[in-house]
């Protein structure tokens, strides 16, 4: 890609489509950072999932009329044509309008809008009483499409309703998110005009009866219909999978793949705990360095503190090394969530870059003790040289990109597959402190690839493994074979074999990603042998943007 760049016609078809679809998911603007096109949360009713296929459906007619102009207008052609066409394909096959499960549907994003608002002025407060004002509409919206889908036949599994349920039960309650929202929005500064802590507390009660009306119709509408049975099938699953990767792949072989990654891993933890106890007992390995003080943080906010400090020493290590990392995106906050599900995410920097990229962990209940070993590699993944850079790195290239292809298109094979390859890529860069932060971060690969065994094949119906009870899979087969293969908090680990159960082909996103992104670097290596530079494929690899992996195949190995 050159430096410097004319705007094309093409780029003009891709602004448009953003723009386009800002207007029709004004929670979208918030998260990107740009100023609101139109009020409220969006519309979550079959009209407004309708709406937004049409425009997918427009954009995808401009983009087959349009000429590319250059390389780069090849690869948002390709790239665009790619994501529009698995929406369309997505939504005509119902897969959008039953959207429930526990970690990544309406439940969970109409709440988790409000991380991200500001509150520090009393503009920024009464835009909060505006926008929990708004939860009513768009959860009913919501419900209206949970109900068309139900009428058509689609249902998400028990387990989901049930979880998504009792969630919505707590951010409805009077001591639950909303309420505790309002609150601190209407004391987090001096000067808070009476008026506007009235809207607050008034918007609080109004979304948070709106999040008990949506546990009601999931638990009295829903539940009755939902299939006690968690698969939904190879065919279904086939087009999550594509979605999620950007590339097609043979699932049956990838399953394969899997349980022989999990093989390879185990065994590489065996010989870095021999390092660490002298012998290849994982679990004795892991108890001595749960038991040096000297890798334990105390505290939330003292783990907070520890992400940080990490954060900050990585960005200082590879800026200018493996790495060019923009001066507008060195700064990553670290911070705890307000919400307790155990999950750990990332949300990227504003489109103008003056809101820096955040990690976010939610601390489950009870666990007040964190092993600095386990958890390095995480910020890795989630921060540098992981989401944030890869994503910060985006963000910058306006002189060459477009606003979607920059801030609009994000692909989970793509972006998860780059974390994943951040986190071995750290201990290739000698960012792992001691044999105990690589046994760490092969514990968290472990579990990836254990759950792309049990992803794929509780979903696909593949046999399980003899160490998961051979035959079909269950939930209390997938449950062991987890707990077997991941070291990590049993609260924490009941919420991950959940999200594989209703997230199905998100999971395995990961592993399978950073497959194909390691097979992409070796493919660039072979071809350019002796003068093959690792900091120079890193930034013309992320110089493309997070596009589908068939899509950067293409763009590096055309």
């Amino acid at each position: 890609m050159s430096s410097a760049r004319r705007p094309t016609a093409l780029d003009a078809v891709a602004e448009r489509h953003l723009e386009r679809q800002l207007r029709l998911q004004p929670a979208l603007a918030l998260s990107l950072g740009v100023p609101d096109a139109v009020p409220g949360l969006g519309d979550r009713s079959p009209a407004g999932l309708e709406a937004l296929a049409d425009l997918s459906r427009a954009t995808l007619r401009e983009v087959a009329a349009t000429p590319a102009a250059d390389d780069v207008d090849r690869v948002t052609a390709a790239a665009l044509t790619e994501r529009l066409s698995l929406e369309v394909a997505l939504h005509e096959a119902g897969e959008t309008l039953g959207d429930l499960n526990v970690i990544a549907s309406p439940v969970q994003d109409l709440r988790m809008v409000f991380d991200l608002l500001p509150t520090s002025t009393v503009e920024d407060r009464a835009d909060a009483a505006a926008r929990l004002a708004a939860v009513p509409e768009a959860v009913a919206g919501y419900c209206a499409s949970l109900r068309e889908a139900a009428a058509r036949g689609r249902v998400a599994a028990r387990r989901q309703v049930v979880e998504c349920a009792a969630e919505a039960d707590q951010h409805a309650a009077a001591d639950g998110f909303f309420h505790a929202f309002a609150a601190s929005a209407a004391t987090s500064g001096p000067g808070v005009p009476d008026a506007v802590r009235a809207d607050l507390a008034a918007g609080a009660a109004a979304a948070a009866g709106a999040y008990g009306d949506l546990a009601r119709v999931l638990r009295e509408e829903l539940l009755p219909l939902a299939p006690e049975r968690d698969a939904v099938g190879a065919d279904r699953y086939r087009l999550w999978s594509q979605w999620f990767l950007g590339a097609r792949v043979d699932l049956a072989d990838t399953y394969a793949w899997g349980l022989a990654e999990v093989a390879r891993v185990r065994a590489e933890m065996a010989d870095v705990a021999r390092e660490v106890c002298g012998s290849p007992d994982v679990a004795a390995a892991e108890a001595v360095l749960d038991a040096d003080p000297a890798g334990l943080v105390h505290g939330a906010a003292a783990f907070r503190d520890w992400m940080q400090e990490r954060s900050d020493a990585t960005v200082a290590a590879l800026a200018g090394t493996a790495f060019d990392v923009p001066g507008e995106v060195r700064v990553l906050e670290c911070r705890i969530a307000p919400t307790t599900s155990g999950g750990i995410y990332y949300t990227g920097p504003s489109e103008d870059l003056t809101r820096p990229g955040r990690m976010w962990w939610a601390v489950p209940p009870g666990q007040t003790t964190f092993s600095t070993w386990r958890e390095a590699t995480t910020v890795h993944h989630e921060g540098v040289p992981g989401h944030h850079l890869q994503m910060g790195v985006t963000a910058a290239r306006r002189d060459v990109l477009n606003r979607w292809r920059r801030s609009g298109c994000w692909v989970s094979g793509h972006g998860e597959g780059w974390a994943l390859y951040a986190e071995r890529l750290a201990g290739e860069l000698g960012l792992l402190r001691g044999p105990g932060e690589v046994l760490g971060m092969l514990d968290a690969q472990l579990l990836r690839a254990a759950r792309v065994v049990v992803d794929l094949g509780v979903h696909c119906g593949f046999t399980a493994p003899p160490e998961a009870g051979g035959g079909a899979w269950t939930y209390g087969a997938a449950w062991e074979y987890l707990r077997a293969n991941c070291g990590v908090h049993d609260d924490v680990l009941r919420f991950e074999l959940s999200r594989y159960l209703g997230w199905p082909g998100q999971a395995p996103s990961y592993k399978v990603g950073e497959r194909l992104w390691s097979q992409l670097r070796e493919g660039v290596r072979a071809r350019e042998g002796a003068a093959f530079d690792l900091r120079a494929f890193h930034r013309r690899a992320l110089d493309v943007g997070s596009v589908g992996l068939d899509v950067l195949r293409t763009a590096l190995l055309p």
